[in-house]
């Protein structure tokens, strides 16, 4: 692959670290800081599909900001694993910008203004992680996205909010710096550098000759890798995840689709395929442990799905589960699976966010959160729910939806990789996850009201609510039908 020298790469991160101080300039005029928000989204989105002809061509943007060390720099790249993710940050914060208009007014929130900052700096540090090109650069976006995503999950700012806020940051930092600063220095010292190789997957920051002589230190340092990276919310470090619910549904929707779990897992599939490689994984038999410790939280955290009536906390659970098979994909090191891993992290993207954002617009049409509730709701909110049930599909990985390509690719990595138990894994978590999802929309359009439920006074969310989570469901399906949308990029990234 030819690296290029750009700073034009600079300019999506130019236009994000500046839209959140014009938010804080307009806190007086409401529409003007909406405004902002769609505005930055939309020309950041614009500046990051720009690069997307470069690297189609086999092609990497590349550009150093400052050294402060010797192999120790703030340097972004934009390849084909980057694009995805700096793709899909961007244009779901246009969509979710119209989703929090019509949330944050019908509910009279406060604190309007430090919300959309908030907002619009967590987006800043996903480009930031996205176009990271080396594990420091990736290390100061990801502690970003940690510190200004806090002032979200304590938005209400009660006992609740507190608590959940305190225990989400605890988790995450406290991992960050217990596991993932001590796993930095680690690969400073063993291999003189912390920037990635861009020229493939083989290998990764650990030379085979640093790997032969230090084989037990690189695998703690892989062990303290995964470990500090718990925004990918792997068993045991997954509990902040549920208990962030207490924020508003959007604050949900970008922990779940946007910034947060995304920025976890794509720094594990970034650590995996750049900082280790294919052929260090193999070698020092970290593939098949890291699948089995997916494959177990794809189960486990399903199983809890099931008996969540809560509607926020059965789809938390699902991020869990969903979150692990990016992992599984990557970890296998297959190449049909880490195909199926990488597609899952946009196409999870869209599904989820369309979960949380009818998750919302229910919230706000009929003020529930209990799905035993729900009957004969869907009824009241065909688009609401019909746009549910599409990205329910996605995540059982029901056909045509993009949810199945994904399941696809993974369930042939694992035979790839004559993994029979990953396998099993797959298909038990398939069913799982209709038997979770099913029953939402069987209730809502299947069975009468119960007695007293007010659900016959409900009628949809205002429009600016209905129409992002109609568009994202959409794009599930079109996903489906043009898996190539990401999957280019995914082939030219890996040199599939």
């Amino acid at each position: 692959m030819r690296i290029i020298e750009s700073s034009l790469i600079l300019w999506p991160l130019v236009v994000t670290l500046v839209a959140p101080f014009l938010i804080l300039l307009a806190a007086k005029r409401v529409n003007l800081r909406e405004s902002i928000s769609f505005v930055a989204g939309a020309i950041t989105f614009a500046l990051v599909l720009t690069a997307a002809p470069t690297i189609l061509e086999g092609k990497i943007l590349r550009y150093e900001l400052f050294r402060l060390l010797p192999g120790v720099t703030v340097t972004f790249c934009l390849d084909g694993l980057g694009f995805i993710f700096a793709f899909i940050a961007p244009f779901l914060w246009v969509l979710a910008t119209s989703y929090n208009i019509g949330y944050m007014r019908s509910l009279k929130e406060h604190a309007q203004t430090r919300y959309y900052f908030c907002f619009a700096v967590a987006i800043f540090g996903a480009v930031g992680v996205a176009m990271a090109a080396n594990v420091f650069t990736l290390y100061l976006f990801y502690e970003i996205i940690s510190v200004f995503t806090y002032p979200l999950v304590a938005h209400h700012q009660d006992e609740e909010g507190f608590t959940g806020a305190k225990k989400y940051l605890v988790y995450l930092m406290g991992t960050s710096k217990l596991f993932l600063l001590p796993a930095m220095a680690l690969t400073y010292y063993l291999a003189g550098t912390l920037d990635f190789p861009l020229s493939g997957i083989k290998n990764g920051i650990f030379t085979p000759e640093v790997v032969a002589a230090n084989p037990d230190l690189v695998r703690l340092t892989y062990v303290l890798y995964i470990a500090g990276l718990a925004k990918a919310a792997l068993m045991p470090f997954h509990n902040w995840l549920p208990s962030a619910m207490v924020a508003p549904t959007p604050v949900s929707a970008l922990l779940h689709a946007v910034a947060v779990v995304k920025a976890g897992v794509f720094s594990v599939s970034r650590m995996i395929l750049s900082g280790f490689g294919a052929e260090t994984m193999t070698v020092l038999g970290l593939s098949i442990p890291t699948a089995y410790v997916a494959g177990f939280t794809i189960v486990v955290a399903s199983l809890i799905a099931l008996t969540k009536d809560d509607i926020k906390a059965r789809l938390a659970y699902s991020t869990v589960s969903q979150l692990s098979y990016v992992v599984l994909g990557v970890a296998l090191v297959a190449p049909l699976s880490m195909q199926g891993g990488l597609l899952h992290i946009g196409h999870h993207a869209f599904s989820k966010i369309t979960l949380f954002f009818g998750a919302g617009a229910i919230y706000v049409a009929s003020h529930l959160k209990s799905i035993k509730m729900m009957n004969g709701l869907g009824r009241k909110m065909p688009l609401t729910f019909g746009a549910f049930g599409l990205a329910s599909l996605s995540m059982i990985g029901f056909p045509p939806v993009c949810g199945f390509v994904s399941k696809w690719y993974l369930v042939n990595g694992a035979l790839q990789q004559e993994q029979m138990i990953i396998l099993v894994a797959l298909l038990l978590s398939t069913i799982l996850n209709a038997g979770y999802f099913v029953p939402i929309f069987y209730r809502a359009f299947f069975l009468k009201p119960e007695p007293g439920s007010r659900v016959e006074e409900c009628q949809e969310a205002p429009l600016s609510m209905v129409v992002p989570l109609t568009l994202t469901s959409l794009a599930s399906l079109f996903l489906g039908f043009f898996p190539g949308a990401f999957h280019n990029f995914i082939k030219i990234f890996g040199g599939f």
